[in-house]
């Protein structure tokens, strides 16, 4: 299962205001520095998606991701979109790497 809060909704709103809206992918993005996280991406549907249609957007997660991960909820942070879930990722190291020494959160370098 898939979720949207309403500030989300709000800023996709606002991206797709002069565009045409496409679906977006809920995906594991495996490398980073901050280690494994789930993000999005414009895609197409596919036969091993389960499909969602929420407030206006239809949101694609590859069924085996959907089965580990859900709930999994997309909501905007003041870094972006943030994706969470229930399932269990592993944290890196931003010490030193290319993120230029910052810290792990949310799953993205800050």
């Amino acid at each position: 299962m898939v979720s949207l809060t309403d500030t989300a909704r709000a800023e996709l709103d606002n991206y797709f205001a002069d565009k045409q809206k496409a679906p977006i992918r809920v995906y594991l993005n495996k490398g980073s520095c901050c280690g494994p996280s789930l993000t999005l991406a414009l895609d197409e549907a596919r036969e091993d998606d389960d499909v969602f249609d929420l407030k206006g957007y239809t949101f694609v997660v590859e069924k085996e991701l959907c089965a580990l991960a859900s709930p999994i909820t997309v909501d905007m942070t003041d870094y972006g979109f943030s994706v969470s879930s229930s399932l269990k990722l592993e944290r890196g190291t931003c010490g030193s790497g290319s993120c230029g020494g910052g810290s792990c959160g949310g799953g993205s370098c800050s």
